[in-house]
């Protein structure tokens, strides 16, 4: 900590920072109401995405979904159909579990309150407090990225982001510049100067409306913050597939709700020694998750036999499906580009 804060008024940086969302605020659909269910929605869409990509998924989510109790009567595939392309499908699968919790728990009322918004099925701090703020005007800094960045550049703060103390502390950094007026603004206001202006790179300083206040700016640092020392640890994983296709069909089965790729659709992951005759030609697919590097190896098998396709699928439970079938069901990205471009050759 480079400054004494204990007895200084930074009040009026948070008032710069409302005055400036007032009139330079991002123009999003979840915000022209704030209602809860948007605001959450948009919140659960925007982890690990970006705005520009979440858009869309965001736009069809709430059409099929309107409300609350259209997510609670949906099943399961359903709502990880309508998350396709977002990845990261716990996040889905989390959001239909809380909108059980708000129809059983809540009467089907969104919960209006930090504490029991808290309580929701995949809702961290930073969401609730998203939520808390912006739809009851409760007065909680959504700390996220973006609160690390800002706060740590206008205050030239060296405190560490990787630290497991840094929310805390940077939840009490954005309360001694947070107004106790409009709460909600701040926080979306912490959110637009963060993606647009304070960027992790080349962040565009002279349109800051605090960059007087910015003792980073000031003092040419802002590259130096925020501070991170512990990165982390990638791990590399093989997996291996078996495309098993009779004419137009293929072998699905439905993943489990542990490791990656929590309730996906997958291929099979072996076969009898003696397919291994049966195999056209291999793939090696490489491909990125947030904490591991995947190298998958794609077997595409064509079976002649109908009753040998048929018993194996029986015997080992997996669906056989089309093309049009499977378009109705989720995969691994990976997984779906390949059976595509099996069903277009």
């Amino acid at each position: 900590m480079k400054t004494n804060k204990q007895n200084a008024d930074f009040l009026h940086i948070g008032k710069k920072l409302t005055k400036w969302y007032d009139t330079n605020a991002r123009q999003l659909p979840w915000r022209q109401n704030q209602l809860p269910y948007n605001i959450w929605i948009s919140e659960i869409v925007l982890q690990q995405t970006q705005v520009k990509q979440g858009l869309g998924h965001y736009l069809r989510f709430i059409e099929r979904f309107p409300t609350v109790k259209e997510l609670h009567q949906a099943s399961e595939d359903d709502v990880l159909l309508y998350w396709k392309g977002l990845g990261y499908y716990s996040r889905a699968i989390n959001v239909h579990k809380a909108a059980h919790q708000i129809v059983e728990d809540f009467g089907g009322e969104f919960p209006n309150h930090y504490n029991d918004i808290l309580k929701l099925k995949g809702v961290g701090k930073y969401t609730a407090a998203a939520i808390a703020s912006i739809c009851f005007d409760e007065k909680i800094p959504a700390v996220d990225g973006n609160f690390y960045r800002v706060l740590s550049r206008i205050f030239a703060d060296d405190f560490d982001i990787s630290s497991s103390k840094a929310f805390q502390h940077f939840s009490d950094l954005a309360l001694l510049v947070m107004p106790d007026e409009k709460p909600g603004e701040f926080n979306q206001a912490i959110m637009d100067i963060g993606a647009e202006i304070c960027r992790p790179k080349n962040p565009l300083c002279m349109f800051c409306p605090v960059n007087e206040d910015c003792m980073a700016f000031q003092t040419g640092r802002v590259s130096e913050f925020p501070v991170k020392t512990i990165k982390v640890k990638v791990s590399d994983l093989s997996l291996k597939y078996f495309f098993v296709k009779y004419q137009n069909q293929f072998l699905i089965k439905q993943r489990g709700n542990d490791f990656i790729w929590k309730k996906l659709y997958e291929f099979p992951t072996s076969i009898p020694e003696n397919w291994n005759e049966y195999i056209i030609n291999s793939k090696i697919v490489n491909h990125k998750l947030t904490h591991k590097n995947l190298s998958i190896e794609i077997n595409l098998i064509n079976i002649d036999s109908k009753k040998e396709f048929e018993k194996f699928a029986s015997d080992n439970d997996f669906l056989i499906v089309n093309e049009t079938q499977a378009d109705e069901k989720s995969f691994p990205k990976p997984l779906q580009d390949f059976y595509e471009s099996v069903c277009l050759s």
